[in-house]
């Protein structure tokens, strides 16, 4: 896809001189940079590797309809994307569902939403529930989350609820979560998971409420691509990138696999940090230690699988599986939480699991994996058949989670990097956060007011 437009007059006055900018990489960091920087007249190219828009975010069709190849949902908290929403004129799509949530343990689902829900958890003693309770109240009103940076949650969580419940709730999620990594990550990192989603509930509501898009988050993001159009913007899909130049005129020049490099005055880059290190890595003014410090940061993989089905097999959206012989992290009924209208009156689910990229399962045959994953089902719902099961879909995510361990924040890039006029906007650069969709606007816009600034230096 590629859009070519001429720059507008009434745009071109805005800026004192309006630059001529790249940005790498159209998920929605890129998409919102792009956009605030042409509104204030400069004159926009986004480049992609892919062959379409919206990142992890980006939409493929299933019974009709627009789904995420990754699973995707907004708490009340999300502020930024809800008032994009409001901006892109799409508010009103944005609808509030309640959720529902369980915990798969010792053979059996367990409701796990409400206070009550979690004194009735039988595989915890009653001390064990009384401590996970009392220490998740304390997180949701804790907003010094510094003092936890230098503390993994494994051993944090061991400290202050008891071996019990750590063995039983917070290991298989982090083993889930970031694999043979689990025992590294910072508690900070698990505060703001907890933070966010105690936080994100409205007083007097009787279950939580999450987010979605009527239409699925394509709606978003077909209403930033028309944002993109209406402000003149190119944007230019398949692009294969091999290096980019810092030069001496502090120009920047991208060289590309297949065609003719091209200079810009400006680049903004949101691939992750170690893509980014091979990029720029022949630069002079990128020294090995800021190299390495990009290369730092570890990033796990992710495995997809995403069905429908006549079967209607659990009451529940959400199901934490907190067995770490299960093949798989989580189980997602994504049309128990916002109804079966737009998928044909049909059931949609998603498999997912966090993986190393040298871990078996990466790499596996898709039918293969499927078995696997359709057998953990079989345990948790004997009631599933296969045969009931009508479309199916696999992803792999080469860079769908970054290792947030202790000590992360001397770990992060700066956006603005070493290399005249190139900057750096990834999901990485999200702490104690956890990255999503509300971050990467949030970071889009902040990023572009950064360079904003800077040009007019």
């Amino acid at each position: 896809m590629i859009l070519l437009i001429k720059p507008t007059l009434e745009s071109s006055r805005m800026a004192k001189v309006a630059k001529n900018i790249a940005v790498i990489g159209a998920g929605y960091t890129g998409l919102v940079a792009g956009v605030r920087l042409a509104e204030a007249g400069h004159k926009i190219t986004i480049l992609e590797r892919g062959d379409q828009i919206g990142g992890l975010a980006s939409g493929f069709k299933v019974e009709g309809s627009s789904l995420e190849r990754g699973y995707h949902h907004l708490f009340r908290t999300d502020k930024y994307i809800i008032n994009m929403a409001d901006e892109l004129g799409i508010g009103d799509r944005l609808k509030w569902y309640d959720s529902s949530l369980s915990i798969y343990y010792g053979r059996k689902l367990y409701p796990f939403m409400t206070a009550f829900d979690l004194l009735r958890f039988a595989p915890l003693s009653f001390i064990g529930r009384l401590r996970l309770g009392l220490v998740a109240i304390y997180l949701k009103y804790t907003k010094n989350w510094q003092q936890l940076e230098n503390v993994t949650a494994y051993e944090w969580m061991k400290k202050w609820v008891g071996k019990e419940v750590t063995k039983v709730i917070w290991e298989p999620l982090l083993i889930g979560k970031f694999d043979k990594y689990y025992d590294k990550v910072s508690m900070a990192w698990l505060w703001a998971r907890v933070y966010t989603r105690a936080n994100s509930r409205v007083k007097g509501e009787l279950a939580e409420k999450l987010g979605y898009f009527e239409g699925g988050f394509q709606v978003f993001t077909d209403a930033l691509a028309k944002k993109l159009d209406e402000l003149n913007i190119k944007v230019r899909t398949e692009q294969e990138i091999a290096k980019i130049i810092s030069l001496s005129n502090n120009k920047v020049q991208i060289n590309f696999i297949s065609s003719k490099p091209e200079i810009y005055n400006v680049c903004l880059v949101t691939t992750p940090s170690h893509i980014f290190a091979k990029l720029i890595e022949s630069n002079r003014q990128a020294k090995p230690s800021y190299i390495n410090k990009l290369k730092s940061i570890d990033y796990l993989g992710a495995r997809l699988l995403i069905f429908s089905s006549n079967q209607d097999i659990s009451e529940y959206y959400w199901h934490n599986i907190n067995d770490v012989n299960l093949p798989f992290l989580v189980f997602i009924n994504h049309t128990k939480l916002v109804g079966k209208d737009l998928y044909n009156n049909k059931n949609v689910y998603y498999i997912g699991v966090y993986l190393p990229h040298d871990h078996r399962f990466f790499n596996l045959d898709d039918r293969k994996l499927e078995k696997l994953w359709f057998d953990g089902l079989k345990q948790i719902f004997p009631n599933f058949k296969e045969s009931e099961i009508r479309e199916k879909h696999h992803f792999r995510f080469a860079n769908a989670q970054h290792i947030v361990d202790v000590g992360y924040s001397k770990k992060i890039p700066l956006h603005e990097t070493p290399l005249p006029n190139i900057y750096l906007a990834n999901f990485s650069q999200v702490y104690p956060e956890d990255r999503g969709t509300n971050y990467a606007v949030r970071d889009g816009q902040r990023i572009a007011d950064i360079i904003k600034a800077n040009i007019e230096l």
